[in-house]
């Protein structure tokens, strides 16, 4: 045909030409979340032992006949910094580890989770619990990384057109489920309104 232009190469790549979206089940992934696979937050827990083991050593040293005076507030002052501190790292450890179970298993019940599943990528989502769960206690280093590890496993709308992953949706299914025939309310077939119907 004139006009049309050469005749495509039978091997070769259109450049626009569209990836098939991965179809990921509305209902979500189904069974128990896997085994958590991190080791606990060493660097929290070793800052919180060090911490107890100062404020137990500067509880020590008050009981101290010879320490009087100013050196003893200067002491005292210490102890309870310390033991604020200890506190303070005990009860963000415990947080951490609560966000990170129920993140855990809140995650592996999403569309998601089934890709991940087949991927292998429970440690990647396991680190991004992990960051996730120091961003929810105000780090802002922290909340950095989880957003950017959330866009690899396709966490918000923009991650899963990157990935190509579409959740199916109820339109979805009504689509592949075969349609009524729509009553004609008794009027004759010649009457061109016979073959409108409505739209859902």
């Amino acid at each position: 045909m004139s006009g049309m232009g050469p005749a495509p190469k039978p091997n070769a790549r259109r450049r626009n030409a569209t990836v098939a979206m991965t179809e990921l089940p509305a209902a979500g992934r189904e069974g128990a979340p896997p085994p958590w696979p991190l080791l606990p937050d060493v660097l929290l827990k070793t800052q919180r032992d060090t911490a107890q083991r100062r404020a137990d050593d500067l509880e020590l040293s008050l009981k101290e006949p010879t320490l009087r005076g100013r050196a003893r507030t200067a002491a005292q002052r210490k102890a309870d910094a310390a033991l604020q501190e200890a506190a303070v790292l005990t009860a963000q450890l415990d947080a951490q580890e609560r966000v990170e179970a129920e993140l855990w298993s809140a995650l592996w019940a999403l569309p998601q989770a089934v890709e991940w599943d087949r991927a292998g990528w429970t440690r990647e989502v396991a680190q991004y619990v992990r960051w996730k769960a120091r961003a929810e206690q105000g780090d802002l280093d922290a909340a950095k990384e989880a957003r950017q590890l959330g866009d690899r496993l396709g966490l918000t709308p923009l991650a899963l057109l990157r990935l190509r992953w579409r959740v199916s949706t109820d339109e979805d299914e009504r689509a592949v489920r075969p349609r009524r025939r729509p009553a004609t309310s008794g009027r004759r077939p010649d009457d061109p309104r016979a073959a409108l119907h409505v739209v859902e």
